[in-house]
């Protein structure tokens, strides 16, 4: 299929979904370059249509994607369709649209010893983007972004998870209503503290513990901080006062990960 024209209505919808209102009521969002069409495909995504400049052809990396058995449609576009509907100022020959899916809480508890993100209100789409892609690099099962997180779905956050957000299961919902939940189920809580009084490196991450990270300036809210049940620091040498949330999550995530591996 060819669109030349900008005015289609469906690269109105595709242009729209550039804004978190239009992703919502559209149940679908947008992945921008050939890398992170190649991971959806591979990941088995719910891939609705790759759009692609028709001048350049299909990218040679994801030639061996047009599979006619695949439900996903093939469209040759012109390249100001390209520019309308993508984000960054030199946008890739790619992009695609990908419906939304919805993970249930329970995909999270059905291991024994999961290791989990939580975020709360963590609001920076490169930090949300990736702490999801470490949390895949070190094993977690899934992470969980409650209310007042950047949304998963900006073009940002997606670009920052490199591929990861097709890799594991993403929660999102009241940390009030999903926490509870979880310590039922035997889960610990962490979170971290610059007056705690375990550091990362002592604490027992082999049981199933669920990393709380807060807010970039704020840290975590009280509501959380009520259901947590270990807080654990970061023993730092420098002069540095903290670390930023990506950087925070990381370490712990991998010594996490170095635990679990001995």
């Amino acid at each position: 299929m060819d669109i030349v024209s900008a005015q289609n209505a469906r690269v109105k919808d595709w242009a729209q979904l550039l804004e978190k209102k239009h992703r919502t009521r559209q149940h679908k969002y947008i992945i921008e370059g050939i890398h992170l069409v190649q991971e959806a495909l591979r990941a088995g995504a719910d891939v609705e249509c790759i759009v692609y400049d028709g001048e350049k052809g299909v990218p040679y990396a994801l030639a061996g994607f047009e599979n006619p058995l695949q439900k996903v449609e093939w469209i040759s576009v012109t390249p100001a369709i390209i520019a309308k509907c993508t984000d960054t100022m030199t946008p890739q020959p790619v992009f695609a649209i990908v419906r939304k899916s919805k993970e249930p809480m329970q995909s999270l508890l059905s291991e024994t010893q999961n290791l989990v993100v939580v975020l709360d209100n963590v609001q920076d789409p490169g930090n949300v983007g990736t702490i999801i892609r470490s949390a895949d690099a070190a094993g977690a099962v899934g992470v969980v972004l409650g209310t007042g997180c950047a949304d998963v779905y900006n073009p940002k956050t997606i670009r920052s998870t490199m591929g990861s957000l097709f890799h594991l299961p993403i929660v999102e919902g009241s940390l009030e209503a999903l926490l509870p939940e979880a310590k039922a189920a035997g889960v610990k809580l962490v979170s971290t503290s610059l007056q705690a009084e375990y550091s990362c490196y002592s604490y027992d991450f082999t049981q199933a513990v669920w990393l709380v990270i807060g807010n970039e300036g704020k840290g975590i809210s009280e509501s959380t901080a009520q259901l947590v049940d270990d807080a654990i620091t970061i023993p730092m040498q420098g002069q540095a006062e903290s670390l930023n949330a990506a950087m925070a999550a990381t370490i712990m995530l991998f010594e996490a990960m170095r635990q679990r591996l001995v």
